[in-house]
C-alpha cells in the first residue's frame, strides 16, 4: 500500500486485503471500525484536496484550489490508511497472544522485550474497559459529561484522568510483582511450550507476498499507480 498512490491500485490491494478478512474471519471486528474507516477515508479526501495543487484545477476560490490530482490523491492516501488499518485488524484477530510472543522470540528478539510487546495487547482492552466502567461509575455519582459544547465536554473529561491513572500505576505494580514472585527473567535461556515449524503453506505465502511486493515495485519504477511522484 505504501508503494502506490492512485486511488485504482489501492483499490485492488484494498479489496485484496478485505477478502483476507473474509478468510479469516475477522469481519465481525471490522465492522466495529467500519465507522473509524469512512471517517478517515472523508476526512483524507478533504483534507489533501486543499493542500495539494495539480495541474487540472477543479475549483478555485481566491487561495483555495482543488484540482482533481490532488482530490485523486486524497482519495487514494484514505484508502492507504483504511487498509493498514484493515492489516492490522485482520493480525490482532487472528494471531494469539501467545504466537506472537513466540514468533517474535523466534526472529531473535530478547524475550522480556517480546513478552513487553505482547502485553501491551493485553493491557489495552483492560484499560479501555476500565476507562469506561469509570465514566460509568461517575455519571451515575451526577457527572454531566454529555451537555455543553465541545470544548467544555473536554474538560469535563479531564479529571477522569486522574482516577485511570491510579489505575495503569497500581496494575502495572502488581504486574511487576507478579512477575518478581514468579522468576521473571531470573535465567536467560527459556524453555517454551509452544513450538513452531514451517510448513509448506508458510513458505507458499511469503513467496506470493514476496512476489507481489516485486511486482508493485517494478509498476512503481515503470511509471504507473502514482498521481504524484511522491510517496
Amino acid at each position: 500500500a505504501m508503494v502506490f498512490n492512485h486511488p485504482l491500485y489501492l483499490s485492488i490491494i484494498f479489496l485484496m486485503v478485505f477478502f483476507l478478512s473474509i478468510l479469516g474471519k475477522s469481519l465481525s471486528n471490522l465492522k466495529k471500525f467500519s465507522i473509524i474507516l469512512v471517517i478517515l477515508a472523508f476526512f483524507s479526501t478533504v483534507l489533501w484536496s486543499f493542500f495539494l495543487r495539480g495541474p487540472t484545477p477543479l475549483f478555485k476560490l481566491g487561495f483555495i484550489q482543488i484540482s482533481k490530482e490532488s482530490l485523486l490523491y486524497g482519495l487514494a492516501m484514505g484508502i492507504r490508511i483504511d487498509t493498514m488499518i484493515v492489516s492490522g485488524i485482520i493480525f490482532l484477530s487472528t494471531t494469539r497472544t501467545e504466537d506472537f510472543t513466540q514468533g517474535l522470540s523466534s526472529l531473535g528478539l530478547p524475550f522480556p522485550v517480546s513478552f513487553a510487546l505482547s502485553l501491551s495487547f493485553r493491557l489495552v482492552p483492560t484499560f479501555a474497559a476500565t476507562s469506561s466502567t469509570i465514566v460509568q461509575a461517575q455519571k451515575s455519582r451526577g457527572l454531566d459529561l454529555e451537555s455543553g459544547r465541545l470544548w467544555k465536554r473536554i474538560r469535563k473529561h479531564i479529571p477522569l484522568l486522574i482516577p485511570i491513572l491510579i489505575y495503569a500505576i497500581r496494575n502495572t505494580d502488581l504486574l511487576a510483582m507478579a512477575l518478581e514472585s514468579k522468576g521473571f527473567g531470573f535465567k536467560k535461556k527459556r524453555t517454551y511450550y509452544l513450538r513452531f515449524k514451517s510448513t509448506w503453506q508458510d513458505w507458499l505465502s511469503i513467496s506470493i507476498l514476496a512476489g507481489l511486493i516485486a511486482f508493485s515495485f517494478y509498476l512503481r519504477l515503470n511509471g504507473y499507480g502514482a498521481i504524484f511522484h511522491r510517496i
